[in-house]
């Protein structure tokens, strides 16, 4: 990480705030022994309890990425549960992605629902954040994705949701400025789709943070659990197993299951803005002894990905969201601007995280 986040701050070491919150909060509080396994083990048991005489123990979000697929893994081999496996289509599914997805849920004998969301819909709001010009372009993608599984797991009545998140290769988490926006805000969606939408929303899904956090946890009893921080979770290791008994085939980098996030994360965001997400994955895996600083240095000096390439993906984004290449360009040529330009519950969220931190019930470093 580097002073491409605004607001990183170095000690008299030379160490930033990423560092010591990894050293000081994260670390000490991070177990994946035997007390980490025998906690894992607690929530399998109260969540199979929770699910007597239902079709499912619980719902995973599953996008053919690793820590979703690794996660699906543990929860079906090794906490024994019964979980569906949700998937999202919203069009940008990479075609290693949709055969990750099949070949997981064949070997282990699992079901699965897609949910395809209304791709006229999900094109005219992607459209609009473009022309927003707001760094947070994956945004639209996120929202799908979140929106449809806790919708889904409130209709059908599914309590607990298994999620890929982790620290092992999450610990250091990117900054607001570079499009980490923490959470579904719908009032932000609203705003810059009011502004340069053209179709109305009539069933892109849209839970905001608010209603997901304090209703659908408090009101009706959801709880949200991450078992990938109780095991020994290393990136080289689970790609390997994963490979050898499923097939499942790794990706060159983190996100690239999406086209379009492979495409924002390695070309609008670093070209347009200057931020490289890069880091902040690299970060992790240093901080959590699977990378070399000097190897992440040398990845991150240049294009994850072939220019050649890269501007065919640019072509192929501007034809599949019905734009042309000049029109393309044109937004990408357009001002830089922020969430800040635009209505927003920020101010809440950030309020959110702080409480969060406090009680110890969040530990990475949000900003």
């Amino acid at each position: 990480m580097d002073t491409s986040d605004p607001n990183i701050i170095f000690n008299e070491k030379g160490e930033s705030d990423y560092y010591t919150n990894y050293m000081e909060t994260i670390l000490p509080n991070w177990h994946t022994d035997a007390q980490g396994r025998e906690e894992l083990m607690k929530i399998a048991d109260k969540i199979k309890k929770g699910s007597k005489n239902r079709d499912f123990d619980c719902i995973i979000g599953l996008s053919g990425g690793l820590d979703s697929s690794y996660c699906a893994y543990v929860a079906k081999e090794i906490m024994g549960l019964r979980p569906l496996i949700f998937h999202v289509d919203a069009g940008w599914n990479t075609q290693q992605a949709v055969e990750n997805v099949e070949c997981l849920v064949d070997g282990l004998g699992l079901d699965l629902y897609t949910e395809v969301i209304n791709w006229e819909e999900i094109k005219d709001l992607q459209v609009a954040f473009l022309k927003s010009q707001i760094p947070d372009q994956d945004l639209v993608q996120d929202y799908a994705f979140f929106s449809a599984l806790y919708k889904f797991a409130r209709k059908n009545k599914i309590k607990y949701i298994l999620t890929g998140g982790n620290f092992s290769t999450e610990c250091c988490r990117e900054p607001e400025e570079w499009g980490g926006y923490p959470g579904i805000d719908v009032r932000l969606v609203k705003d810059i789709h009011k502004k340069f939408g053209k179709k109305a929303l009539k069933t892109f899904p849209l839970v905001d943070i608010l209603v997901y956090k304090i209703y659908y946890k408090y009101a009706l009893g959801m709880e949200v659990f991450k078992p990938l921080n109780l095991v020994p979770y290393v990136k080289a290791d689970a790609e390997k197993l994963l490979e050898e008994k499923f097939k499942w085939q790794k990706f060159q980098h983190k996100h690239h299951e999406s086209r379009f996030t492979r495409f924002y994360e390695d070309y609008w965001l670093p070209k347009k803005f200057g931020f490289q997400k890069r880091r902040a994955h690299f970060s992790s895996l240093i901080l959590t002894g699977q990378m070399t600083r000097e190897e992440a240095l040398d990845r991150v000096s240049k294009p994850e990905l072939d220019e050649h390439f890269l501007d065919k993906e640019f072509e192929y984004v501007a034809h599949k969201l019905d734009l042309t290449k000049d029109e393309l360009q044109k937004i990408f040529e357009g001002p830089n601007k922020t969430y800040r330009d635009y209505k927003n519950k920020m101010g809440i969220i950030k309020l959110g995280s702080k409480v969060m931190r406090l009680l110890g019930l969040e530990k990475r470093l949000f900003r």
